[in-house]
């Protein structure tokens, strides 16, 4: 196993953890930010209409991936400055 490789399994353990905790804020406040509640709906609402639902659903995964993707693209940068090669 190639040293990066073994450097970047535990820096991307929290990292994910990390990306996970500021999605999750950021998604809030895009949420509040869309003028609607302060708690996001969940899928069995039953006060909540379908679109509002989906909408939500729909803007939480385009955040938690976006922010995923930058976090851990940003770590993966950050092991090749360190050790010199790119973790895959």
């Amino acid at each position: 196993m190639k040293t990066s490789k073994i450097i970047y399994k535990p820096v991307g353990l929290a990292l994910g953890a990390i990306s996970g905790i500021l999605a999750g804020a950021a998604f809030k406040q895009a949420w509040k930010v869309l003028g609607h509640d302060e708690d996001a709906p969940n899928a069995t609402d039953e006060g909540r209409t379908w679109n509002e639902i989906l909408l939500a659903a729909i803007l939480q995964g385009a955040i938690f991936a976006g922010v995923k993707a930058a976090v851990d693209r940003a770590g993966a940068a950050g092991t090749r400055r360190v050790t010199g090669t790119w973790p895959s």
